[in-house]
């Protein structure tokens, strides 16, 4: 009876860990509305976000690794995890009493959608489950070789999203050779409903957004521009939409960008202004298209120095 205890424990143990490492990997590919967090929530900027994600990307591996290996539980594990999942409850709570439950929390990155409560609900259970654990499970005892299993434990996890997913630091280069394209906005003032294009569309210059909103990449861009729009209202940000109006509350509530003006545009006029690659950026100079951007290169100080340019 007690070694088949020993046993089950075991099991939830390393089932519990393996939540952890999925939770890692989910987040890796894509990383970016991860590290877009914590630029949100302002405690980094663009580039310290980038550290901050995989460290704390890390710290989940490493987690799942000692938890599947039911090593150091007492000591250290049991109390790394719960301290872990404590601040993603205080996150989680932040977040609903701010936005309410809508979106994605991004507890499985953008690969399994979950909602703020549901998120924080899981984390509470998985709380319990290591409460039943530390007083009925001390797990294995290494002896000698703990302490190097530890580091190298350490090191591995640690490194691996640096490795997996590589920093990206510098997109200056996206900004330094001009195109002169024109943009036929005539045919997004003729088609577009849900909202009336400005004529001034066609001076000056503009952020052009055109996403799908379904796009899971659409998405990701929409709520860097959303951060971005926080931090500068003053960037001229107009987002052109395709698909159907019936998925634009969910764009919202996931994106949070209601607060950038937009309108929608179906078929063949839209793709003939974004062409077949989504999400499409353009910096437009009167009319004329002199970038186009991925949403990875969307860079604020960029776009910034761009707009301050002749």
């Amino acid at each position: 009876m007690e070694k088949t205890k020993k046993i089950l424990l075991t099991l939830v143990c390393a089932a519990l860990g393996g939540i952890f490492i999925f939770s890692a990997y989910t987040k890796i590919y894509p990383i970016e509305p991860f590290e877009y967090t914590f630029v949100d929530l302002h405690i980094a900027n663009w580039v310290s976000s980038q550290i901050i994600a995989r460290l704390l990307i890390g710290l989940e591996f490493l987690i799942g690794a000692l938890l599947i290996a039911n090593m150091a539980l007492k000591k250290i594990t049991y109390k790394l995890s719960a301290t872990t999942l404590l601040l993603f409850c205080i996150y989680l709570i932040f977040q609903i009493i701010l936005n309410g439950n809508t979106g994605n929390c991004g507890c499985f990155g953008t690969e399994y959608y979950m909602s703020p409560l549901a998120a924080l609900i899981k984390n509470l259970i998985m709380l319990a489950v290591l409460a039943l654990l530390y007083f009925n499970h001390t797990g294995f005892n290494f002896k000698k070789a703990t302490k190097v299993v530890l580091i190298t434990l350490v090191i591995i996890s640690f490194a691996l999203p640096f490795i997996l997913n590589r920093m990206e630091f510098d997109h200056s280069a996206s900004y330094t050779q001009k195109t002169q394209i024109k943009a036929d906005l005539d045919s997004l003032y003729l088609y577009a409903y849900n909202g009336i294009p400005p004529k001034t569309l066609s001076k000056g210059k503009q952020v052009m957004l055109f996403f799908s909103l379904t796009c899971k990449h659409c998405r990701i861009a929409a709520k860097k521009a959303h951060i971005m729009h926080e931090a500068n209202p003053n960037i001229p940000f107009y987002m052109v939409l395709n698909g159907k109006y019936a998925d634009l509350p969910d764009f919202y509530a996931d994106t949070h960008t209601q607060n950038i003006a937009h309108c929608m545009l179906k078929g063949s006029p839209f793709t003939y202004l974004a062409g077949f690659s989504l999400p499409t950026i353009y910096l437009i100079n009167n009319s004329f298209i002199e970038h186009t951007l991925v949403y990875i290169e969307l860079d604020q100080a960029q776009v910034e120095k761009w707009l301050q340019q002749p």
